[in-house]
Parts: structure tokens; C-alpha cells; sequence
């Protein structure tokens, strides 16, 4: 198989989606997005898998496919009129060459993807997208699976996707961790893949910010990607593990558009990371009434209250768990008791990982206020923000021990 790789059709641009543009708007980019579908669908696939073979196959009717599509279109920032594109761009998925590395991580992310009872749609599209290479799940390994990475690379210059899984060890001139027989250096092997890709993805809390090989001390020294690749369209998608509907949010856009998403100053897609797990979170009305869990195994546990009193970091964390899920689609950390540990934001092993709220804890780490964005607020608020939040907590706890004391009172 062949690919024109200097057609316009991947090539990488700076263009937006603005959510609060006007109608007219909208039609021009429907326009141009039905153009660069067309131009997708009139070149070569890169592999023999058609989406429809494989949802069919799954037992996945073209109603519930098409109703993915639409909450999909939604979750992307679009309106619906563009549910038909989203759902051609998943069809095309085919023309698009992914290489995939893994460096110093315990492939979390690529397990996200594998373990699924039941696959969703979101898992199932892997199974569409032309892997070039990927050493978890590739039957070629040694010099094989080398002599297919570098086939890969020099077929596909400038405009395969780069997926990241895993940090970078810097430390000892990186030498903590190396791949393939020439003993080449995970920071060196990372450089040398990103010269020629189209963009770069960063998947998982190890391959964005460092993650837990990161920790304190990080006695090998290492950083995400964003720390070593510059002047590259690179896009950063948290969460240990990243949430497969992410994944495949970033790659619908690079089909649609042949442009990265909307990012924040972290460099995370708004469409997933704008809002704070606290704001769409199923306890959030406790939270706000002053019931909390005050103990493990309590009344407020059996009834579900709010877990911010546990330690949640739900309020200073932003990622789309609560929305989105995991299990397909069925659980999440807070849904089954457990308070979020902020595993999306920046040093979360060291600033979230912590037993009690993050009021008590007088450490600094990205967040904001009641629905507002991490760039709205910066990344220097957390101290007075957290206060906020905890005084607001305290507040409500107030209120609400007087309100059910009244209610006590008017019984008697």
C-alpha cells in the first residue's frame, strides 16, 4: 500500500474549532470537512479492515453506531448536523498511518484499549486505524519489528500520527532506558520519531507530565514529552489510564479538520479536559448541601455522599470521567466509592495523592473555581482556590448540620 503523504489532506494546520462562532460559520467549515473527507476517500486505505465488517461483527447495529456518532459530534464541540461527517471519518479511519511507541511505562493506556469485555465503538476503531507499529500488540519483534518501524517512518514521513505512551528518563544521559540493539536512548529514540510525524500524542498521566515514574525523588530523572519536543503539534491526553473516547476524540478531529484540537495551556484538548470532574460529577449536590462521607463504611458512604472529605480532588481536577466513564461506559472511580486522585493533572503522584482535602493539604497544583477552565483561572490560584473550596465545604457542612437540626426540632 501506497500513500501520497504530500496531499493536502494530512497536512497538519492551525485551525480552530470555535465553539461560539455564528451559523455561516459553521457551514464553511461543514464544507470544508466534507471536502477533506472526499479527498481521504478517493486515496488508497492502508489496510483491508472496513468499520462497517468490524461493528457488524461485534453485533453493533447502524442505529446504535450512528448514535455514538452523535454523541461523539457532541462531545467534540460540534453541532449536530455534523454527526454524518463524524460518522465518514470513522469509517475513513483506514487512510490514517499511526506509529506507536511505548517508553518508561507499564502500558496502561494499551491495556485500555485491549481489556474490553464488551468492546465499545471507541475500542473497536483501533481495530480499524492502520497501525504501522506498536511492540505490545505486533506478532514481528527484534529486528523485524525494527526493520517495520523504520519502513514505516521513511513511507509515511510527515504525516503519521505519533502516539507516546510512557515517560522519558533523562537521567544518567538517559541511559536508564534504551531500545533495540543499538542500545539507542528512549529521549533519543522519542527526538528522532517526532522529526518526521504529522503530530504527536501524548497518552497517559507518564507520557504528558512524567506520571508516577516522575514521583519524588525521580531518581531517573523523567519528564513527558512536551519537556523534550518543541516546535511539534502536540497534544497531550492525561489520565492514568487515558480514557480510549479521548483518544479517539483527537483522532476524529485530525481526520476532519487535518488539524489538532482546541488545547489548553497544558496542552490537553478542551473538548475533554475544559471542565473540572467536580463540576459533572453524580455527588455534586452533596457537595453543595454539606453531606459528606466523614468515615469509610458510614451513613454518608451507604448514601453516596460527597467523597471530598475522603480526599477527593474532584474540584481541582479536569478530565471528562464523570461524563464518559470507563468499563464501557459503566463505572468510574467516584461512581464506585473512591475519591478522584487528580491522576490528569501535573505531578499528581506528589500534589494529589493525598488522604485528605486538598484545603488541608497547603500545596499548589493547577485548578480553578466552580466552573471555570484551568486557563481562566492559571496555574497559580490553587493555594487561594483550594481555600475557597474548602470554606465552601466547610459552609455547607454548617448549613447543613443546622438544617437538619430544624428539621429535628419541627418532628419533636
Amino acid at each position: 500500500m501506497s500513500l501520497n503523504v504530500k496531499n493536502k489532506a494530512f497536512a497538519v494546520k492551525d485551525t480552530k474549532i470555535n465553539t461560539n462562532k455564528g451559523d455561516s460559520y459553521y457551514k464553511n467549515l461543514f464544507k470544508k470537512m466534507s471536502k477533506r473527507l472526499d479527498e481521504l476517500e478517493s486515496q488508497e486505505s492502508l489496510n483491508d479492515i472496513n468499520m462497517k465488517d468490524v461493528i457488524e461483527s461485534e453485533g453493533i447495529n447502524r442505529r446504535d453506531f450512528m448514535k455514538w456518532a452523535s454523541a461523539t459530534t457532541a462531545a467534540l464541540m460540534l453541532p449536530a448536523m455534523f454527526t454524518p461527517l463524524v460518522a465518514k471519518a470513522t469509517e475513513l479511519m483506514n487512510r490514517v498511518p499511526v506509529i506507536w511507541i511505548e517508553l518508561q511505562d507499564c502500558a496502561g493506556n494499551t491495556e485500555a484499549l485491549l481489556r474490553s469485555s464488551a468492546p465499545k465503538i471507541d475500542n473497536l476503531i483501533f481495530d480499524v486505524l492502520s497501525l504501522e507499529f506498536h511492540e505490545t500488540i505486533m506478532a514481528a519483534s527484534g529486528a523485524g519489528a525494527e526493520a517495520q518501524l523504520e519502513d514505516a517512518i521513511k513511507t509515511f514521513k510527515g504525516s503519521y500520527l505519533l502516539f507516546v505512551e510512557g515517560s522519558i528518563p533523562t537521567g544518567m544521559h538517559g541511559n536508564y532506558g534504551t531500545i533495540g540493539a543499538s542500545g539507542e536512548t528512549f529521549e533519543n529514540h522519542l527526538k528522532r520519531l517526532s522529526k518526521d510525524a504529522g503530530a504527536i500524542v501524548a497518552v497517559g498521566s507518564c507520557a504528558t507530565f512524567g506520571g508516577i515514574p516522575a514521583a519524588s525523588p525521580n531518581p531517573t530523572k523523567a519528564v513527558g514529552v512536551m519537556d523534550l519536543i518543541k516546535g511539534k503539534p502536540l497534544i497531550n491526553i492525561p489520565s492514568c489510564p487515558a480514557n480510549p473516547a479521548n483518544m479517539v476524540g483527537v483522532i476524529l478531529h485530525y481526520i476532519l479538520t487535518g488539524s489538532i484540537p482546541e488545547l489548553d495551556s497544558l496542552l490537553r484538548p478542551k473538548f475533554a479536559f475544559g471542565n473540572r470532574i467536580h463540576d459533572n460529577c453524580e455527588r455534586r449536590a452533596h457537595f453543595d448541601a454539606g453531606e459528606f462521607v466523614e468515615e469509610w463504611g458510614d451513613i454518608g458512604a451507604k448514601n453516596n455522599f460527597c467523597l471530598y472529605k475522603m480526599g477527593c480532588k474532584g474540584p481541582m481536577t479536569f478530565n471528562n470521567c464523570s461524563i464518559i466513564r470507563y468499563n464501557e461506559g459503566t463505572s468510574w472511580p467516584v461512581g464506585v466509592g473512591r475519591g478522584c486522585i487528580g491522576c490528569s493533572e501535573p505531578d499528581f503522584w506528589d500534589k494529589y495523592a493525598y488522604a485528605r482535602p486538598m484545603a488541608n493539604a497547603h500545596i499548589k497544583a493547577p485548578t480553578g473555581g466552580v466552573e471555570k477552565t484551568v486557563d481562566e483561572f492559571g496555574l497559580e490560584l490553587l493555594s487561594v482556590a483550594a481555600v475557597g473550596i474548602g470554606v465552601h465545604a466547610i459552609t455547607s457542612a454548617l448549613v447543613g448540620k443546622k438544617s437538619n437540626e430544624e428539621d429535628k426540632k419541627e418532628k419533636e
